[in-house]
């Protein structure tokens, strides 16, 4: 009875070794989510940006708005000049039609002139002198044409221009670009932005990614698109759920200082991305585990 009472704990032993050794996971990591900086596109002053850090963004849900009324006016002042070039434009097709009407009496004056000198009735200067108004006026038909054709081009460099002024009044209007939560406000309501200056950051909480590290003798246990186990930290202990593989390391880097592996002589380790659906219980930068 003794010796049985010595014994015991000697024998359970590797039975506690063996759970410890079964309990361990296979790679250790971090959550992280993919951020998405949103922008400025246009320059201007916001007038408005109620959301606060932290909270639920819609996707093309409109956040800030940016001053337009520069915008506005110039877009004002190219629609004026458009309506002008319009008016223009009729007065030298006006200008051409009745140019085409005193050609065509010419036409035939000349065409009379022509048979006259024929049966000796003229002179060859007055058909002269009306082969030269002929030229003359088609010339002047031609040059009303090149005119018309340039202000053409103009008109519609200005409905461009148009267009770019409204494209960015529309985008004075900041939409969200994915359904997510406000992770950082880099501007407020009052101050000035200038286009490519960030606004804030946000990200897709709905799924979140492990980036976790293995060594090279656990490559061949994993492969991508595979379903792991992932546990992480809860009040009550550890909370395991499912996640996949979507992304595998295809060369060897330094083991993180935060990141401790199963070989802890390892020098050299393989990332992983695991995607991991989040309940609300995993948040930016947890700890996790992932079990082949």
């Amino acid at each position: 009875m003794k010796y049985t009472r010595y014994l015991l704990p000697f024998l359970l032993l590797p039975v506690l070794a063996c759970n410890q050794q079964a309990d361990s996971a296979d790679a250790y990591g971090n959550f992280e989510a993919i951020e998405v900086m949103v922008s400025a596109e246009s320059n201007g002053r916001i007038i408005s940006f109620p959301a606060r850090e932290g909270a639920d963004l819609l996707k093309n849900q409109i956040t800030v708005i940016i001053d337009t009324t520069q915008l506005y006016l110039q877009k004002v002042r190219l629609e004026s000049g458009f309506v002008s070039l319009g008016s223009r434009i009729n007065t030298l097709e006006a200008q051409v039609r009745v140019s085409r009407v005193q050609l065509d009496n010419l036409e035939r004056e000349k065409e009379r002139i022509d048979k006259l000198v024929e049966g000796g009735a003229a002179t060859s200067k007055q058909q002269d002198d009306i082969n030269g108004q002929v030229v003359l006026l088609e010339a002047q038909i031609a040059a009303t044409e090149s005119q018309k054709a340039s202000v053409h081009a103009e008109r519609k460099t200005l409905e461009v221009q148009i267009r770019q002024v409204e494209d960015q009044i529309v985008k004075c209007a900041v939409r969200n670009p994915i359904e997510g939560i406000m992770l950082t406000k880099y501007r407020e309501q009052g101050e000035v932005a200038a286009v490519g200056q960030p606004l804030y950051k946000t990200a897709d909480m709905g799924e979140l990614i492990l980036r976790a590290y293995l060594s090279g003798n656990q490559l061949s246990s994993v492969k991508t698109g595979e379903t792991v186990r992932v546990r992480f930290d809860k009040e009550q202990g550890m909370e395991e759920t499912t996640g996949v593989v979507s992304w595998v390391s295809p060369r060897a880097e330094f083991t993180p200082k935060i990141i401790q592996t199963r070989e802890e002589r390892v020098n050299l380790v393989y990332a992983i991305k695991v995607v991991v659906p989040n309940d609300g219980s995993l948040k930016i930068g947890m700890p996790g585990e992932v079990l082949f």
